[in-house]
């Protein structure tokens, strides 16, 4: 067995290493700055209690972008030298962010154990390259998150970071090779289990859906599918889901084959950035005379967010939470009990609040952050939520999960055609959503970016949002004199979150116009991009009447577009004339 011993290596802080809602995400170049990751890593290890570190089993993959395998290798060093005693590793250093989340909860060692945390290797939706970013977050032993108390002591520590261990003379972990590398250091025996990416996350996934009900849809000639992982790690479960265990064919699949720049593409599940699928499912610019196929989605690098589309017809992430909990009970085996509660973020809009309110369901508004779903999960409070950036997931792992939104979504259309795949139509993505919007009312929804925009700027632009509210009348002399066909504003404040589990208040959470027909406007600064700000501006209406629910969805709100732009001073401010990307 190779020895192994435990240095000391002195260094400095870095800057900026402080953990957003996702963990640190910066160009690949911060990244391999000497020493950058490593004290990151050891921030970690010391921001967290010794038995959680010491003796215990970590999870260290993530979505193999490039610097993946070589940090994989950093943190394996790092993890012996802090007196780890099993690091599990997913073939290739492969596993999607839901995936880690499961073989957290799930997944049983040859010895009994079970891993305590996870160190993910991903940015997420963000592109891949020498030149692009990367990214690395903690997840705790609910398979969630770092919650800010843990992210924030992370921060403190890498302010004052003086050392950091590692075993520098251990050797690299052929991480290709399903199996276990044993090794012997201070603290006594150290193993890296490799094992196959999918296992887990299969198995979970047959627990929840009814595969066969799935299979019986994919076998009808009738039905058409396409599924799109944008050269992330969807990919490394697409082929066994939906090809080998569903049947689909391999054909039906796109750009499944994992790789380090993604193509060259920016792997977020959109219609600007999955051009090739938005151009199969017939929602592109060219007239193909090829007939799409009834059912599409995508996927993002580290397979946590989805888009889901019907034949020429795009389903809104706040519709499809929506969807899905109004028909979880009926569609999905997990939930036959039913649901304990639904929750949205606050900027998705209140689709999900209306369906709460028809099935008398407990609902909560939370911010933007996965982590905010993780504790009223953990208390047994909610079921199903989801969130308008591509994020849907439920409470069987503590993180959004995209191929599960998928696998939701077919589940409700095998059930609405179980008695009609012989016949001469299905029930289609939207015939679902159509009916939804009878059912329960349509939130008319968009969502501007306007990304790397100098952060000065949009600081600024956020401090006069702030300011303006002090004066209702003055804000609807605004709207007014802007468009005066739009309702007036009743409240506007800025979000906060008292969270009902732990007593905390998150502030300052996204500014809010709230108008009195329900129509909303919402400004936030997001934390994912790794340079510049993100403005992300939000515009809801809301429309019972089921003649009005059919129009185009940017002119119906067109005229409180044009009420946000005047508002906020966006041009003013910013100097951009229009948004970077439009949802």
């Amino acid at each position: 067995m190779v020895m192994f011993k435990v240095s000391r290596v002195e260094t400095k802080p870095y800057d900026g290493q402080k953990p957003g809602t996702s963990g640190l995400r910066k160009k690949v170049k911060v990244f391999t700055q000497p020493h950058y990751l490593q004290n990151f890593v050891q921030a970690t290890f010391n921001a967290l209690s010794a038995e959680k570190v010491s003796g215990k089993t970590l999870v260290v993959s993530g979505d193999g972008r490039y610097f993946s395998k070589e940090a994989i290798q950093i943190i394996i060093k790092m993890s012996a030298a802090n007196g780890v005693r099993c690091v599990w590793v997913g073939q290739n250093g492969l596993l999607s962010t839901p995936a880690v989340s499961a073989v957290i909860r799930e997944r049983v060692g040859a010895d009994g154990s079970k891993a305590s945390g996870a160190f993910i290797l991903t940015a997420s939706h963000n592109p891949g390259g020498p030149n692009e970013d990367f990214g690395i977050k903690y997840n705790m032993e609910n398979g969630g998150p770092a919650p800010e108390g843990v992210t924030n002591k992370i921060y403190e520590n890498t302010t004052t970071m003086k050392e950091y261990l590692i075993a520098e003379d251990l050797p690299d972990v052929d991480i290709s090779t399903i199996g276990t590398a044993s090794f012997s250091g201070p603290d006594g025996q150290f193993d890296v289990e490799v094992f196959d990416s999918a296992d887990t996350y299969v198995k979970l996934m047959k627990t929840i859906f009814d595969f066969q009900a799935i299979q019986k849809l994919f076998a009808c000639p009738k039905f058409t599918f396409c599924y799109d992982a944008l050269h992330g790690v969807a990919g490394a479960y697409a082929k066994r889901i939906f090809v080998e265990e569903l049947g689909a064919d391999e054909k039906s699949l796109l750009n499944c084959t994992p790789k380090e720049d993604f193509g060259g593409g920016h792997p977020d599940p959109n219609l600007t950035y999955a051009k090739e699928l938005v151009e199969r499912m017939g929602l592109g610019k060219s007239n193909s005379h090829v007939e799409p196929p009834e059912f599409g989605a995508a996927a993002d690098g580290d397979a946590d967010r989805n888009m889901v589309l019907g034949k020429r017809f795009f389903v809104t992430p706040s519709d499809s939470v929506a969807i899905i909990a109004a028909n979880a009970v009926g569609a999905i085996p997990y939930f036959s009990g039913g649901l304990k509660g639904v929750a949205r973020s606050m900027p998705t809009s209140a689709a999900l609040d209306v369906v709460a309110k028809h099935l008398n369901l407990k609902f909560f508004e939370v911010p933007t952050g996965w982590k905010f779903f993780g504790n009223l999960m953990d208390a047994g409070l909610c079921s199903i939520c989801g969130e308008e950036s591509f994020g849907t997931g439920s409470d069987h792992v503590r993180e959004k999960d995209g191929i599960w939104a998928v696998l939701a979504w077919l589940s409700i259309l095998a059930q609405k055609n179980k008695d009609n795949l012989s016949g001469d139509k299905l029930v289609t993505v939207e015939d679902i959503v159509r009916q939804h919007w009878v059912t329960y009312g349509r939130h008319y929804y968009t969502r501007y970016d306007y990304e790397n925009v100098d952060a000065g700027a949009a600081k600024e632009l956020m401090s006069h949002l702030v300011n303006l509210q002090s004066s209702l009348p003055e804000v609807n002399k605004i709207v007014k004199e802007a468009r005066s066909d739009v309702s007036t504003v009743v409240r506007a404040d800025e979000f906060e979150y008292k969270d009902p589990v732990d007593g905390s208040i998150s502030k300052h959470q996204g500014i809010r116009y709230l108008f009195e027909d329900g129509s909303r406007l919402v400004f936030r600064l997001s934390g994912t991009g790794s340079e510049g700000a993100t403005i992300r501006l939000y515009i809801e209406q809301y429309e019972k009447d089921s003649s009005k629910t059919g129009r185009d969805s940017q002119e119906a709100l067109a005229p409180l577009v044009e009420v946000a732009l005047k508002l906020s001073k966006m041009q003013e401010f910013t100097g951009r004339s229009a948004p970077t990307v439009i949802t």
